[in-house]
């Protein structure tokens, strides 16, 4: 039983059932019911085109359960006559799965599960150990993702989709990148690697659409998961960019990334995705951490500035400066910023412990430590505190 098939072709089997006509709820269940009577059917005899095999049988399944609800009837007259079994459209509907998966009415960690489940192929069960929250819990959040998508129609593959019902505007490129990188930035926890499954997700959607922000958007996940290898140690502990063994680092996903980042690039349509990509670049072209070119990296820093004026990158650019410029310079920029940033007492710390100020930054650090959002987080934290106060009592 080929199961890494059924995976592949379920978005797209789903996709064409609810441009067809079905609800995403009512398409999903009935694209369920085929994969079941696949496992069945197909150890003694795989058809020719499974596409069409599944496609054939799940809208079957969908009309038998249409037919069966009195309180569907309405909508059972408004649906196609039953195709003929037959070879698939070569038309995928995928991308239009993107797209219904990052509606604006949905939340951000709706949308995430629901891509996850819809064009991931991924159980509930999967999804809620990923997300280390009970499968009870995530069967709700899918559950009431689809209620809310159900009113919104899948256009022919190739047009903007638009959306029916009480929805006025379906999800948009930018919406659905959004999504795919809360995923990526979920990371390696549960049972399921998010980080590598939303690779797989970006890399499909990178097939179906050109668009440079798409292509930036890999780029800088191939960058970013290059230095997965080197990201903790033996204990489990974390290990900072700076000190990292870039040995470990993964040669060929750099090359892939910088590859992929440079084509978009020369297409002269900067965004986001590709602003952060280049920053990545920079850091994976640097044969040490000292040789680091942070002047340039100052200067993405300012595209991402002005690309999206967000806070959270101003932070970000001011480590870059004091990098670039000296601690005192970092020190200045981060005074311009919110206080209450994330991370922003971090930061303050390592400027300090860079400028000299080991009394300050130790007691940053520790103050940093207790506002960690998780667990590794906060013991490095802590441990680089430990770390200042024993070096000044020496």
């Amino acid at each position: 039983m080929d199961e890494a098939l059924l995976r592949s072709l379920t978005p797209s089997v789903l996709a064409v059932l609810v441009r067809r006509g079905a609800d995403f709820a009512a398409a999903e269940d009935a694209v369920q019911d085929a994969l079941v009577e696949a496992v069945r059917v197909w150890p003694a005899e795989q058809p020719r085109d499974p596409k069409g095999w599944l496609v054939t049988v799940a809208w079957r399944k969908f009309l038998d359960a249409t037919r069966a609800d009195a309180a569907r009837r309405r909508r059972e007259e408004r649906v196609d006559e039953e195709p003929a079994p037959g070879p698939a459209s070569g038309v995928d509907d995928t991308l239009q799965l993107y797209f219904l998966c990052a509606h604006p009415s949905l939340t951000p960690s709706s949308a995430v599960a629901l891509t996850l489940r819809a064009v991931g192929g991924l159980t509930t069960r999967q999804i809620a150990q990923a997300y280390l929250v009970p499968e009870a819990t995530m069967a709700q959040r899918i559950s009431r993702a689809k209620r809310t998508v159900s009113g919104v129609g899948v256009s022919p593959a190739g047009a903007k989709p638009r959306a029916r019902g009480r929805f006025d505007q379906p999800g948009d490129v930018a919406t659905v990148l959004r999504v795919l990188y809360l995923v990526f930035n979920e990371g390696y926890s549960g049972d399921v690697d998010l980080a590598a499954e939303a690779i797989r997700l970006t890399r499909q959607l990178a097939a179906q659409i050109d668009h440079p922000e798409v292509a930036g958007l890999l780029a800088l996940m191939l960058l970013h998961h290059a230095r997965r290898a080197a990201r903790t140690a033996s204990d489990g502990s974390l290990v900072p960019l700076a000190e990292q063994d870039r040995s470990r680092w993964d040669t060929e996903l750099i090359a892939e990334g910088v590859a992929i980042l440079q084509a978009a690039l020369v297409r002269d349509r900067l965004g986001e995705f590709q602003a952060q990509a280049a920053i990545a670049a920079l850091h994976a072209d640097a044969p040490t951490a000292e040789e680091t070119d942070w002047v340039q990296i100052v200067e993405w820093y300012d595209e991402l500035v002005r690309l999206t004026d967000s806070p959270v990158v101003r932070l970000n650019r001011a480590v870059a400066v004091g990098e670039a410029d000296g601690p005192r310079a970092g020190l200045a920029a981060l005074a311009e910023l919110d206080d209450s940033l994330p991370r922003h007492t971090a930061v303050a710390a390592y400027l300090y412990e860079r400028d000299g100020d080991l009394a300050t930054a130790a007691r940053l650090y520790a103050e940093a430590a207790r506002q960690a959002p998780n667990l590794a987080e906060r013991d490095h934290l802590t441990r680089r505190a430990a770390r200042l106060n024993a070096r000044r009592c020496r």
